[in-house]
């Protein structure tokens, strides 16, 4: 099976190639400039963003859905949801793409929600999407159980990079859940790739 992986090793493509060392299936890599990007990628997703995949002529874009897909697409991995994990899965993945994202795009911006029209945001107020998260990760070891998923490439992600860049509170629950996820040794493998890329400029 053909799986073409488009990236830039300074973007959210890290997350991508992070699932796909978890998932261990062969994979082509295609780097993307962002002076001029590839016409077989502006063909397969017309916005030219990173990451994303072609697996056998089928077209994944946006970090989260990537994970989400690489997990039902590759099941020996083990990384898709149980049925007793499902809910959790979806919420938390969801949340971290949706109204999580847009509180941290909207720190950065500067914009700040009217109390009259936090119901119109998704997210109410940064703070509570902060807490909200908090108790997430808090709740067991991994975010949809006891049990590593993709859910977890995504929502560590997310809690390694806000917090990186100051976004989010250095909270001993964001510290203790990090100190799981990025224990795995896929991790660590897509890490060298792309710092190796970086560094080969």
């Amino acid at each position: 099976m053909a799986l073409t992986f488009y990236t830039n090793p300074m973007s959210r493509g890290r997350i991508a190639r992070w699932m796909l060392e978890e998932v261990a299936q062969p994979y082509d890599t295609v780097l993307v400039d962002w002076a001029g990007k590839p016409a077989a990628l502006l063909e397969a997703n017309p916005l030219g963003k990173v990451p994303t995949i072609v697996h056998d002529g089928a077209v994944v874009s946006e970090a989260a859905a990537i994970c989400a897909y690489l997990a039902e697409a590759f099941p020996q991995a083990g990384l898709a949801p149980t049925a007793a994990e499902r809910a959790r899965y979806l919420r938390w993945m969801f949340f971290t793409a949706g109204p999580l994202e847009a509180a941290m795009v909207d720190k950065v911006l500067g914009v700040t929600v009217p109390p009259e029209r936090e119901g119109m945001v998704g997210y109410a107020t940064f703070a509570k999407a902060v807490d909200t998260l908090e108790a997430a990760v808090s709740e067991s070891d991994y975010i949809a159980g006891e049990r590593f998923t993709a859910a977890d490439v995504y929502v560590g992600s997310a809690v390694g990079w806000f917090t990186q860049f100051g976004l989010l509170d250095k909270r001993p629950a964001f510290a203790r859940y990090l100190e799981r996820v990025e224990a795995r040794p896929a991790l660590t493998r897509a890490r060298a790739i792309d710092d190796a890329l970086i560094a080969a400029g």
